[in-house]
């Protein structure tokens, strides 16, 4: 991305935003396009194209848009407000493979504003169930060739749905068009991951078994799921963060150095490393659900949805064998971080007193991220007695810089067409393939307090370094 503000040159593009009124669109994807806007990173000329089954007008929509930004930001007052507002438009009616309503003409219209080589993206911000009429719709009506389709994240919500729909996708698709999103890769404090490692010898040369004892990918969260209990009891933390978030983070990590930072290069090398996963052994994976889940509204009084996740992943390549690599998240613990870990082996020499702990290179993917070194100090004073101690690095003061949320990020990729930070369905299927085990044999739900740090049990799967962000008790 450029640091100048510029647009890169972009083809003009007719951006169709499905599900635009919905909850989605309004938190997150309108406002990352009004902040694209702010920073000078769309097209010269674009069109957004609100697709609803309802009825509005283009005022209503704009209003729609404004009252997006007041509420979730960026303030509508603190950008180019009227320029952007004059290139929304809505159409309405739905859009099935037999009635496209209004979206068909609303695309033509766009197309003769903009010159009929502008670039054509479908963003889907739909529930996944909605995705399989929506690619038939695409196909149908003539919307597909030469598009770039965005697909929110679940593509699927088990082996089977996944390739169901991933033949359905391929049908009316090639893979190159397929922009599979996941908020995750597009946090800069996970790109942070491949400047630490690879533009800094300090990191590239322990990266590896012989350095690092385990690797802990961490994301409490300590927020409730009442708003969205009807979801999230049909998904669980294993479907909605381990298979999807969790083992991309992973893969982020354990992947081997890419031929160049390429989009195309930095993609393969991450995909490639999926294909080492070992499968998930169900003695290896903790499964939770916080004390009161239960009593939410839409939530069955035997549920067994899983709030809580812990697994011990481990990953069969040259690089990473024998190596643990401690994937944790769920609902109402108690702390939000988001934390990538690796806790390195103690070192071998004179110095016999060094703790499990003591040194550890961990980045926060939190924000704009952090970097955090623990190291073994002398304590000042007469003796020689050592003592733990932190350096940290707030990746938001690098000079020059401005970061981005993810989806902002990911958006103006789709925009470029850089897949560097997107799925393929030969990396999706590969992850299905590590959880397999587990859908098959599904653990035992255990009940934690909230507030707490999940399930005693989890506390075996770290071994003798237990979980950096606390332990249970």
């Amino acid at each position: 991305m450029p640091d100048d503000g510029t647009t890169n040159d972009l083809t003009p593009t007719v951006f169709v935003l499905y599900g635009a009124t919905g909850d989605l669109a309004r938190r997150m994807v309108l406002p990352a396009f009004f902040e694209l806007a702010q920073h000078g990173l769309l097209p010269d000329d674009w069109r957004l194209i609100g697709s609803g089954r309802g009825e509005r007008s283009d005022e209503e929509f704009v209003e729609h848009v404004r009252g997006s930004l007041e509420e979730f930001g960026p303030d509508p007052d603190q950008g180019p407000w009227e320029e952007f507002c004059g290139r929304l438009r809505f159409a309405g009616g739905g859009f099935t493979a037999d009635d496209p309503g209004e979206l068909v003409d609303a695309v033509a219209d766009a197309r003769k504003e903009l010159g009929e080589d502008a670039q054509l993206v479908h963003y889907l911000s739909l529930p996944p169930k909605a995705f399989t009429d929506y690619t038939h719709a695409l196909g149908a009506h003539g919307l597909a060739e030469g598009a770039r389709v965005v697909y929110e994240k679940p593509f699927g919500d088990s082996p089977e749905a996944f390739r169901e729909l991933d033949a359905v996708v391929h049908s009316v698709l090639d893979e190159e068009q397929v922009f599979r999103i996941d908020h995750f890769l597009g946090k800069e404090g996970t790109q942070d991951l491949h400047v630490a490692r690879f533009a800094n010898t300090l990191f590239e040369h322990i990266w590896s078994r012989e350095h690092v004892a385990q690797v802990q990918i961490d994301v409490p969260e300590d927020l409730d799921v009442a708003d969205r209990a009807d979801f999230y009891d049909a998904t669980g933390a294993t479907l909605d963060m381990l298979v999807t978030h969790l083992f991309q983070v992973a893969a982020e990590v354990a992947m081997e150095p890419p031929v160049s930072f390429s989009a195309d290069d930095i993609l393969s090398a991450r995909e490639s490393v999926l294909k080492h996963f070992r499968p998930l052994a169900p003695e290896d994976v903790v499964l939770g659900q916080f004390e009161g889940y239960r009593e939410l509204d839409g939530v069955p009084d035997d549920s067994q949805t899983d709030t809580f996740v812990a697994a011990r992943l481990f990953i069969d390549s040259g690089r990473w064998r024998g190596v643990p690599f401690l994937l944790r998240t769920g609902k109402r613990l108690s702390d939000k971080q988001q934390r990538v870990s690796l806790v390195l082996h103690r070192p071998k020499g004179p110095v016999h007193d060094v703790p499990p702990n003591g040194n550890v290179i961990s980045l926060s993917l939190a924000g704009a991220g952090s970097l955090d070194v623990d190291i073994m100090a002398k304590r000042p004073g007469p003796d020689l007695a050592m003592a733990p101690a932190r350096v940290s690095l707030d990746l938001s003061k690098v000079p020059g810089g401005r970061p981005l949320a993810p989806y902002v990020s990911l958006i103006h990729d789709v925009l470029v067409g850089d897949r560097s930070l997107f799925t393929t369905s030969e990396g999706l299927a590969q992850t299905w393939r590590a959880l397999q085990p587990v859908l098959d044999h599904r653990p035992e739900v255990h009940s934690y307090a909230p507030g707490s740090w999940g399930p005693v049990a989890a506390n075996a799967l770290a071994g003798e370094h237990g979980w950096l962000l606390g332990k249970t008790e």
